[in-house]
């Protein structure tokens, strides 16, 4: 049994009686697996693991009491053979790569969810049964193929503009990446003339093709065989030997940081965010910018995933947070501790949570400085001061 029946049960993997589903657009609701040549790029593959590294530090939250089986499962883990930092890594990747990332749930004998995997089909599609019943269809390699209810399922996408259901492909970032790759080409080119010399010459006396590349075979085996050093010998025969200067062209400095500066705008990651150097405001922007929107739609798709719109109505939710605080500088983390714990705003255990200590027994709960007193906003104050001083 292999990792397709542990996900897919048998009969999501029967072929299904079903039609084309038509979408609104003149574009069909499928996509094929984008090319995967651009993660073999350093700048992409980079800027892509800053993405899924942050995100896979994101926190799940299950608010409710709806279907508490599920729930006491997914808090530990969300598949047999994934972490939750595994699972939202891969999630994110797949992501950046496809614009597409599909979320299906694992299935027990009883049809009930008991866990969540990510999967990267060679193509998937929407299809409708003569019911019409829409089912999203996948072939993955060595064509297994299955489907399962499109409403089963989780669709994150990004850059959807053309497809109904999916976000279009990476093509746009083609130009950058060739320009990349082209100057990738020029340097190996450099390094391996820089082992090599040629020379022009003019020959005397020679009219035949012929005997032009035998005076060719000669020189070479007359000058090349010593391996460890020689002096290039010409005859009589040769004239005006001059060594030809070989200068490839590569892209200076100014240009290369353009061409990388391109790749980080598309994936909204910066130099500073790939080297681990965000602090302060700095970080807390990567965060809203680059974390917290694939979190706030990653949780909308798993939460109508996981629970009916009446368990939604009462409360139950599917949650991925994050303590932003852990962005600030310490100076600015020991500011918010000191403020929000003397007015009773945050507990011990949450300030030990932002410098990534652990929790001790008796601190969740809420201490206050005592010069801190609750106020009437209906009350007289020169009465309330009265008040005071003859407590006092």
């Amino acid at each position: 049994m292999g990792l397709l029946d542990k996900i897919f049960p048998k009969k999501y993997q029967k072929p299904i009686q079903a039609e084309k589903w038509q979408p609104l657009t003149a574009y069909k609701a499928a996509f094929t697996t984008w090319r995967g040549e651009i993660y073999e790029f350093d700048q992409v593959r980079s800027a892509i693991d800053t993405l899924a590294r942050n995100t896979g530090k994101l926190k799940i939250d299950l608010s409710g009491t709806a279907k508490g089986k599920m729930r006491t499962k997914l808090k530990v883990r969300p598949n047999p053979y994934q972490t939750w930092y595994q699972f939202w890594y891969r999630t994110r990747t797949i992501f950046e790569m496809q614009n597409n990332a599909i979320i299906v749930p694992i299935l027990d004998e009883y049809d009930a969810i008991s866990g969540l995997f990510p999967v990267l089909p060679s193509s998937c599609e929407v299809v409708q049964t003569k019911t019409g019943r829409e089912y999203l269809r996948y072939t993955f390699a060595g064509n297994q193929k299955a489907a399962i209810e499109l409403e089963k399922c989780g669709i994150i996408t990004k850059h959807q503009y053309k497809n109904d259901v999916f976000g279009d492909s990476n093509t746009a970032l083609n130009g950058t990446l060739g320009l990349l790759d082209l100057n990738k080409q020029a340097i190996k080119a450099a390094v391996e003339e820089s082992n090599s010399f040629k020379f022009m010459a003019r020959m005397n006396n020679f009219a035949k093709d012929e005997d032009i590349e035998r005076e060719r075979q000669r020189i070479r085996d007359a000058n090349l065989k010593d391996k460890n050093g020689f002096l290039l010998l010409f005859s009589n025969l040769i004239g005006e030997p001059k060594q030809i200067d070989y200068k490839p062209y590569t892209v200076d400095e100014k240009e290369l940081a353009l061409i990388n500066e391109n790749i980080e705008k598309y994936f909204g990651v910066s130099a500073e965010a790939i080297k681990n150097e965000l602090t302060g405001d700095k970080a807390a922007a990567f965060y809203e910018g680059a974390i917290e929107t694939f979190a706030v739609q990653a949780s909308e798709v798993v939460t109508n995933m996981l629970f009916s719109p009446i368990e939604q109505s009462t409360g139950n939710e599917f949650l991925l947070t994050a303590n932003r605080v852990q962005f600030m500088t310490n100076q600015d983390k020991l500011n918010v501790c000191s403020q929000m714990a003397d007015r009773g705003l945050m507990t011990i255990n949450e300030c030990r949570e932002i410098w990534n200590l652990p929790p001790v027994e008796g601190g969740d709960r809420l201490i206050a400085r005592g010069e801190y007193y609750f106020v009437d906003p209906t009350e007289d104050p020169s009465k309330q001061e009265q008040e005071e001083s003859q407590d006092d």
